[in-house]
């Protein structure tokens, strides 16, 4: 039975993305193959890092924490989901589905805000290059990567904590493939208003004040590249920042279409398919996207090779 209250609710049913057995199959192998890649491009991507002496610089710490990261992102929904497509077996446990959002928000979060760092130490080696070393110094970047997981910890207890303080009474079928927080807050039978808008605010807090970090490190870095008369010092300015930027375009893209709108303008099917994106794409391309537009990245990967 769909129909539960509050007090007997122990388990969820995910109504994934398709029923229809064909795709099921297609679904299964095109995500088997997709976490595979993330699993060894993400984990290959520490590993060289930690490998090669060359890449021990403020750029690739948090290039090999962004990995960890979005290999923590994914393994917290893709497995879930290959499960369920392999069995037919779509259910959560209540408490089940609460630690799958609470992990899901904080590596979300963390990715935000290792971003914004990432910009930081951009403008620091483009604008400031001759007082590189000293900005940049180990504890700064430590202490930049220590923010960025408190925060993480900090907003992922908030939203879990906000959704499942609500009443579930009506239905226990959570309407797409994991436990994201407007798919579960759905089915909550109390007044939602209040739970909305403060995961707005507070969503709208750690995206807006990370993405302003990022906006004005670009601005600045932008305006220097402007005085630059020389071409070579164009290019290189650009392709230090170019899959950076990639990366951030991608990520603050998809996630501001999922949570900076109201839940009367969400349409389940459209978020369904952005929520594939960023739970299992974006993960994948990351380490691509740097390893192909980076000549060290490449010479470490001939070097171990």
């Amino acid at each position: 039975t769909a129909m539960k209250n509050n007090t007997e609710m122990s388990d969820f049913i995910l109504l994934g993305l398709t029923k229809a057995p064909g795709l099921q199959v297609l679904l299964f192998m095109m995500f088997t193959f997709i976490y595979a890649f993330t699993l060894v491009g993400n984990l290959g991507m520490i590993l060289l890092i930690l490998l090669d002496a060359h890449l021990h610089t403020p750029m690739y710490f948090f290039l090999s924490n962004l990995s960890l990261v979005d290999f923590g992102a994914s393994s917290t929904v893709t497995p879930k989901v290959m499960a369920g497509l392999l069995t037919g077996r779509n259910v959560i446990s209540y408490n089940g589905c609460a630690v799958q959002m609470f992990f899901f928000v904080f590596f979300a979060t963390v990715d935000s805000y290792l971003l914004a760092s990432m910009a930081y130490d951009r403008y620091a080696a483009v604008c400031k290059p001759l007082h590189y070393t000293t900005t940049m110094t180990k504890g700064v970047c430590t202490y930049l990567a220590v923010i960025s997981y408190t925060l993480g910890i900090l907003n992922a207890s908030m939203q879990t904590g906000d959704t499942f303080s609500l009443p579930f009474c009506v239905y226990n079928v959570i309407n797409h493939f994991f436990c994201d927080i407007p798919a579960v807050r759905i089915l909550a039978c109390s007044d939602k208003h209040i739970n909305e808008m403060i995961l707005i605010l507070v969503s709208s807090f750690h995206i807006i004040f990370a993405f302003l970090v990022i906006l004005i490190s670009y601005l600045l870095i932008f305006l220097n590249i402007l005085k630059m008369h020389s071409s070579e010092g164009y290019q290189k300015a650009f392709s230090t920042c170019a899959s950076h930027l990639t990366a951030v375009f991608t990520f603050y893209g998809t996630v501001t279409i999922i949570y900076l709108k109201p839940s009367a303008s969400h349409s389940m099917d459209t978020d369904k398919f952005v929520s594939v994106f960023y739970t299992m794409v974006i993960p994948m391309l990351n380490p691509m996207v740097y390893s192909l537009r980076n000549k060290e990245v490449k010479n470490a990967l001939k070097k171990v090779v």
